[in-house]
């Protein structure tokens, strides 16, 4: 605490990423990075960029980017917003859309950013508990007198997903309201809502190239939405910082959306690991949510998370353990690579048959 803080900044509750160690290599299953690396398209481009233009600032518009980005989706550029990473590209949504008169309302167990940036800009959040089987009671987002609703799908940590009908359901009953979609994992095993922008002027649909193309270390995400939406967006983002991505992000970023078959071919690769390694561990006897995400959320009925995080750990395997009400006997790991996810269940073997 510092007397020169503001009252805003000594009431922050900051988000406290996944772990990154320095001491030792770990199998890393605590970020939900992709295992793959990026497309070779995607380095080479970068490499093309990396010239004397990089003393000059990038496009502040990202056209490119944005072009790129509304062909893939078949809307149209001004229905594009692009930023540094999905998770600016939420912190501006939450500014552009929510009304500190009225709450934003989200789920208990969700992406704990979400909390986050309702206390930075000093907003009523309303917590919709899920159910016990941790699924979003969807009647009751649409029951509450909210400024806005902000669902993961596939939801976070949980990595269950909710229907397009659902969606639809969200934008009938709250029109006039923005619902905003997070779509980070949606590549894995989901379908996205980015077909009903056109449909619905309160819909935002936020993605990122950090999972499914293997690109968390280049910070670029995106909103799709109505003109209105993408403009607000705009606002915000013009009132922060007019270049959030720099040249070598729009390079790589666009290859990015060229390279289809790479794609298709590592998600392909995650959701046959992730399949064969939910069975496994469901034969060891642990509890696995229904998984549309490139990682799976488990429980073991004779073994406390926490021990088993701690003991994993000890064996050079990281994985996600949040200390919170209700989760806090379930780990979330990352799907790797087979041979990432055969040395996880084996040192999980010898844990719990000790």
């Amino acid at each position: 605490m510092s007397k020169f803080w503001s009252p805003l900044t000594a009431s922050l509750v900051p988000y406290v990423p996944g772990e990154q160690p320095k001491d030792k290599k770990y199998i890393k299953l605590n970020t939900n990075e992709n295992p793959y690396p990026p497309s070779p398209k995607v380095l080479e481009a970068i490499r093309s960029v990396t010239n004397d233009d990089l003393r000059l600032y990038p496009d502040p518009t990202c056209d490119a980017l944005v072009r790129k980005i509304a062909g893939y989706f078949d809307v149209a550029p001004n229905q594009v917003f692009v930023g540094n990473g999905s998770d600016e590209v939420l912190a501006f949504a939450f500014a552009a859309f929510f009304n500190p008169a009225r709450p934003v309302v989200f789920a208990d167990i969700t992406y704990s950013f979400y909390k986050v940036y309702a206390e930075f800009y000093q907003l009523k959040a309303d917590i919709i508990p899920l159910d016990e089987q941790f699924k979003l009671p969807l009647d009751e987002f649409s029951r509450r007198d909210s400024g806005g609703i902000v669902i993961p799908n596939p939801n976070a940590p949980t990595a269950m997903l909710i229907s397009l009908d659902d969606i639809r359901t969200l934008l009938v009953q709250n029109p006039d309201q923005v619902v905003l979609i997070d779509e980070a994992y949606i590549d894995f095993g989901g379908e996205s809502a980015a077909k009903l922008v056109k449909e619905y002027p309160n819909l935002l649909v936020v993605q990122t190239l950090s999972k499914s193309r293997s690109l968390a270390g280049l910070r670029v995400g995106w909103a799709l939405g109505s003109e209105e939406l993408i403009d607000g967006l705009n606002r915000v983002k013009n009132s922060f910082n007019s270049y959030t991505l720099d040249r070598l992000a729009l390079a790589g970023a666009v290859a990015a959306f060229e390279d289809e078959a790479y794609f298709l071919e590592t998600t392909a690769k995650v959701i046959t690991t992730r399949e064969a390694v939910t069975k496994e561990l469901k034969e060891l006897g642990f509890t696995v949510t229904d998984s549309a995400a490139n990682f799976v959320f488990i429980s073991h009925p004779d073994h406390a998370a926490e021990q088993l995080f701690q003991q994993l750990r000890e064996r050079g395997v990281l994985v996600r353990y949040f200390k919170q009400p209700r989760i806090d006997q379930y780990l979330r790991v990352t799907v790797g690579t087979d041979e990432e996810m055969s040395a996880f269940t084996e040192a999980l073997k010898e844990i719990i048959k000790r």
